[in-house]
C-alpha cells in the first residue's frame, strides 16, 4: 500500500484544523485522538505533526507531546513587527506593476485576502527569501487574522484600501497604509490574544 496519499491527506487535514482555529493556543495535540478523528493510524499523524513543527505551527516540549504554540501579547507584536520588516524590504525590491483586481476578491474570506496581499508583495521581490519568510509567518498569524475583522474596527475597509494601492502599484501609498495597518494591529494585540484563547 502506498503511504503517500494517506500522509498527504493527513498533513493537509491537520494543517487545516490548526489554521481553522479548531484548537486554542497552547492546546495539546494528542496523536492518538487525532488519528481516530481523521480515520488514520497514528504514524501518519505523528509524521504530519512533525512536519507542522518544522513550519512553526506546532511545537514539542521536553515532557513530550505536541502542542499549539502559546500566544501572548509581546510575541504577537513581534510577529506583526517582523512581517512589517519583511514587507518593507520586499517592497524596496518588488517588481510592482498595476493590475486589475481579482474578480473573486470580495467573495473571499478576510484572512485569505490578507494572506494574498502579503504574499503578492513578498512574492514580487527579487529576493526569494522574502516570500519564504513571509509565507511561514503568514501561517503562524493565520489564526489571529481570522479574528482581526471582529476585533479591529473597519478592518475590512482598511484591507480594501491596501489592496487598491497594490492594484495601482502605488509604492508610497502601500508603505504609508501598511505602517498604519501594523500599528493598529500592534495596538490591538492584547484584544486579539484574548479572542484567540476564547476559541470559537
Amino acid at each position: 500500500m502506498n503511504a503517500g496519499p494517506t500522509a498527504t491527506r493527513i498533513y493537509d487535514a491537520l494543517r487545516a484544523l490548526v489554521l481553522a482555529h479548531d484548537f486554542r493556543p497552547g492546546d495539546r495535540l494528542d496523536a492518538a485522538l487525532l488519528a481516530e478523528r481523521l480515520g488514520s493510524s497514528v504514524t501518519p499523524v505523528r509524521d504530519a505533526l512533525n512536519m507542522l513543527t518544522g513550519e512553526g505551527l506546532v511545537e514539542t516540549r521536553r515532557a513530550g507531546g505536541f502542542y499549539l504554540p502559546p500566544l501572548d501579547e509581546p510575541a504577537l507584536k513581534d510577529m506583526y513587527a517582523w512581517e512589517a520588516q519583511i514587507l518593507r524590504l520586499a517592497l524596496k525590491e518588488a517588481d510592482l506593476v498595476p493590475t486589475d483586481p481579482p474578480a473573486d476578491r470580495r467573495s473571499r474570506y478576510y484572512a485569505e485576502r490578507v494572506a494574498d496581499l502579503v504574499g503578492a508583495v513578498a512574492g514580487r521581490s527579487v529576493n526569494g527569501e522574502h516570500a519564504r519568510a513571509s509565507l511561514r509567518l503568514a501561517a503562524r498569524l493565520h489564526v489571529v487574522r481570522t479574528l482581526e475583522e471582529t476585533v479591529i474596527d473597519d478592518a475590512a475597509a482598511e484591507l480594501a484600501r491596501v489592496e487598491h494601492a497594490l492594484d495601482l502599484a502605488d509604492r508610497a501609498s502601500l508603505r504609508r497604509l501598511w505602517n498604519a495597518w501594523v500599528n493598529r494591529r500592534i495596538g490591538a494585540a492584547a484584544r486579539l490574544v484574548r479572542a484567540a484563547y476564547r476559541g470559537r
